[in-house]
């Protein structure tokens, strides 16, 4: 199983455009918080989502949230890691 970090980020954007990109995102599954080793999850960053594939590689994940956001705007920035392993620090945990 991969695990990618995806940051999204609207240029000249409105809330309720990210409010539409929250609703893109997560009913596609990319998460907008992340699961400690422990159990407990956390909220992640605002426009910042976990993603989890067994099947798809880091360009694959890109294409994924590319067509996505461009669902919203085409006027976009949008950033991806693939991890091996994660730490935070300052997140708070989910309700």
């Amino acid at each position: 199983m991969a695990d990618f970090t995806v940051r999204v980020e609207l240029h000249d954007a409105t809330s309720q455009d990210y409010e539409n990109l929250h609703q893109v995102m997560t009913s596609s599954g990319f998460q907008r918080s992340i699961i400690s080793t422990e159990g407990i999850r956390y909220n992640l960053p605002e426009a910042e989502y976990d993603f989890s594939s067994e099947s798809l590689g880091l360009e694959s994940v890109l294409d994924k949230a590319i067509a996505l956001v461009n669902s919203i705007t085409n006027n976009r920035s949008i950033f991806i890691t693939q991890s091996k392993g994660r730490m935070w620090v300052g997140l708070k945990k989910s309700a």
